[in-house]
């Protein structure tokens, strides 16, 4: 049963979708008014998250707010979505 629920993707383990998008660019929703969009080099059983190559997309008072950051460790308590995409769309 187990073997199936690796090929069959309604099936999968969230942690097992989330270690299928290693090496990709993925586009994570925060609680906060932020987006961060980057290449996720490993996770743990909590969802924190490394990425590198990131651009963080943040809503304030006075507009939009772009930061490019080389590498963040991003903490899974403020994550709400996770979102892998060959052709990312952002919301901001």
């Amino acid at each position: 049963m187990a073997a199936n629920a690796t090929t069959n993707p309604s099936q999968l383990l969230p942690l097992e979708l989330v270690d299928k998008c290693i090496g990709s660019r993925i586009h994570i929703v925060m609680k906060s008014d932020k987006e961060i969009v980057g290449t996720l080099l490993g996770f743990d059983d909590f969802v924190n998250m490394v990425l590198e190559d990131v651009t963080e997309f943040e809503i304030t008072p006075e507009g939009r707010r772009i930061t490019k950051l080389d590498q963040i460790l991003l903490n899974g308590n403020n994550i709400t979505m996770v979102r892998y995409s060959k052709a990312i769309l952002f919301r901001c």
